[in-house]
């Protein structure tokens, strides 16, 4: 932009000391934030040796620490007040060198609005004008405009590496008081680095998220490992406070769309953006993402619009009960409390909604990040009644309707595998689980974690198959209990009436080595269900298996138990079984049916109204390949 442009305006840029000399001692003044930070009138404001410069309040949403000092050298000069704890401030705010307005995001605007924050000037950055006489406050809305409309000196800071943003984003020139040129880039902030961890945990959140969801996307690894799984995703929507760059890799996998959006339909809404010169770049007169100020993106009753809105809250620890930690520091940008606390509200008003918390079964240390209590841990947040899925490396637990005890199960099994057994000890001392909790030692190391398989039968019926954990004792109890005296009889070969605790956490509790149980589970009413189990047990001085099947009598045939065999046999090829054995009641024709489906020769013999089944793998031919055509 040349300076003609501006004079054609009557706004002659003026030198920043200008500016500083019309500032008097205890003004409040309004910087703008990350990207948007007028970085030149910041350095001239702690560089200047006017004696006016004192006793200043700078009011700012978040503080990235660069411009603005957060040490006591300018104490004399000027306090610092924000209302997000996060970043680089959260230490200063310890130590009070910094004041923190606790104030959930979506209300701020009407703070400003309201006059119960006084402001004497607001200092933003601004795209040069346009020929209209246009500036755009560019990727940083947040509270910007509600501070120019109450601040008596208004200065714009021109810079021409800003981009021009689409959205509330247009300041007439005439609306700024003053304009100086500016000197310094804009903030860029790298990307962040992932790992394996991250990356399998990334997966495990990919898989509770459906096509047509809409998401919300904070910064950091988990965020930036989310883009591969979720690009083979369809048609999902963007409702963000963050634009980041790897949100901006995933819009342009094609996987976004926003067609399914109520709520700015058709467009990526966000408030700010956060990331490299390559974001920014992309960011410039970009039509498909729509800028809105932080109490339009943040209002729960907006999220709410969009269905199935998945809130993904990224934690640094979780305790068995469900309450959490977190994060502070660099790991902490826009998700505190009070943030956490409207994205959760949202996805509660949003249909068919989740709460997603993730993080990594560990931290860098190699210390569990799922503890007994979190009551140790700042930043809490205990909205515990609102989560729907909690989600690290090792898995994902389901903890809507579950009790405390169900919980503390569902999480132990997500944990690290080493420290499983440590966790269910504490959990019996503490008497959140029962006393006699059964556990298998070393069965955390041994779960199956690749046995993980999505099919979807008749009647659009998605049943997800993996192998059974120990939390699964109540959900397997509810299932025998929804069993006909007869499907018990089929199974069990005797009448039985109950299925204590006692017994049944025996029967989930498996090594995955002499005995392996793979079950189906569908989503009901938010609610994971057990509909389905297949399982082998070793025969001892054999290399067969002993096998049996059972299927919810709402669900059968429509192809489960054919499917849950096949994927049984393949699980059991893999890890050397020679074959399955099974005794079938002879008037049970349904089960007859699924082993005479079976893919290689059969054994039948009848022996007091039993058939006794022998069904036997064949060896791999030299080339390494199976003989007989494949069980999958």
């Amino acid at each position: 932009m040349e300076k003609n442009d501006l004079a054609k305006w009557n706004k002659e840029p003026v030198p920043p000391e200008e500016i500083l000399s019309r500032i008097k001692p205890g003004m409040s003044i309004f910087l703008g934030t990350g990207v948007a930070e007028p970085r030149t009138l910041i350095k001239h404001l702690m560089a200047s040796s006017l004696p006016n410069l004192k006793d200043l309040d700078l009011i700012q949403l978040l503080s990235f620490g660069d411009a603005i000092p957060l040490d006591g050298r300018y104490a004399q000069k000027y306090r610092l007040k924000t209302f997000f704890s996060g970043w680089v401030a959260s230490d200063a705010i310890t130590t009070g060198r910094i004041d923190l307005i606790p104030y959930r995001f979506s209300r701020i605007p009407g703070f400003f609005r309201s006059g119960m924050v006084r402001l004497d000037a607001a200092f933003v950055r601004v795209t040069p004008p346009d020929s209209r006489g246009y500036c755009s406050l560019g990727p940083a809305v947040d509270v910007a405009r509600q501070a120019m409309d109450h601040a008596e000196l208004v200065v714009g800071e021109v810079s021409d590496e800003f981009p021009f943003a689409f959205g509330d984003t247009l300041v007439h020139v005439d609306d700024l008081h003053f304009i100086v040129r500016s000197e310094d880039p804009p903030f860029y902030f790298p990307r962040w680095k992932t790992d394996e961890p991250f990356e399998r945990l990334a997966h495990n959140v990919a898989s509770v998220i459906e096509d047509g969801s809409c998401l919300c996307f904070l910064v950091g690894a988990l965020f930036e490992a989310l883009v591969k799984p979720l690009s083979r995703k369809r048609d999902l929507g963007i409702h963000s406070l963050l634009c980041t760059d790897p949100l901006m890799d995933l819009i342009e996998s094609g996987a976004v769309t926003n067609r399914n959006k109520r709520f700015f339909r058709g467009k990526t809404l966000v408030s700010y953006a956060q990331g490299t010169k390559e974001l920014m770049d992309w960011l410039h007169r970009n039509p498909l993402i729509e800028f809105q100020g932080i109490d339009v993106v943040t209002d729960p009753r907006g999220v709410g619009l969009n269905d199935r809105f998945m809130a993904v809250i990224p934690a640094r620890k979780i305790d068995l009960t469900g309450n959490m930690a977190l994060h502070t520091g660099k790991g902490n940008v826009t998700a505190g409390p009070g943030e956490v606390q409207e994205l959760v509200a949202g996805a509660i008003h949003s249909r068919e909604g989740r709460t997603i918390v993730a993080l990594p079964s560990r931290n860098l240390e190699g210390k569990s990040n799922i503890l007994l209590s979190a009551d140790a841990y700042p930043n809490q947040f205990t909205y515990r009644e609102s989560l729907d899925f909690v989600i690290t490396d090792h898995g994902v637990a389901s903890l809507r309707g579950r009790t405390v005890r169900e919980r503390a199960l569902a999480l132990i099994d997500i944990a690290h595998p080493d420290d499983r057994e440590r966790l269910v000890e504490e959990a019996r001392e503490a008497n959140i689980l029962y006393r006699d909790q059964a556990y298998v030692t070393g069965s955390g190391r041994l779960y199956p974690e690749d046995i993980h398989v999505v099919r979807t039968f008749r009647d659009d019926l998605t049943v997800r198959f993996r192998a059974i954990k120990p939390s699964d004792v109540d959900e397997m109890r509810r299932l025998f209990y929804r069993f006909s005296d007869q499907a018990v009889y089929y199974r069990y070969f005797s009448r039985i009436k109950t299925m204590p605790h006692m017994k049944m956490q025996a029967y989930v509790n498996v090594d995955y080595e002499k005995t392996m149980s793979v079950i189906g589970t569908i989503e009901e009413s938010g609610m994971e269900r057990i509909i389905a189990e297949g399982r082998y047990v070793r025969l001892e001085g054999s290399g067969h298996a002993d096998t049996a099947f059972v299927v919810d009598e709402k669900y059968q045939g429509i192809g489960i138990a054919s499917f849950l065999f096949h994927l049984l046999i393949d699980i059991a090829r893999k890890r050397n079984v020679r074959g399955f054995r099974a005794d079938v009641l002879t008037d049970n024709q349904a089960m007859l049916k699924v082993f005479e489906k079976a893919p290689f020769p059969l054994q039948a013999m009848v022996n007091a109204g039993v058939y006794e089944l022998t069904l036997t793998f064949p060896e791999e031919t030299d080339s390494g390949e199976p003989a007989g055509p494949s069980p999958s």
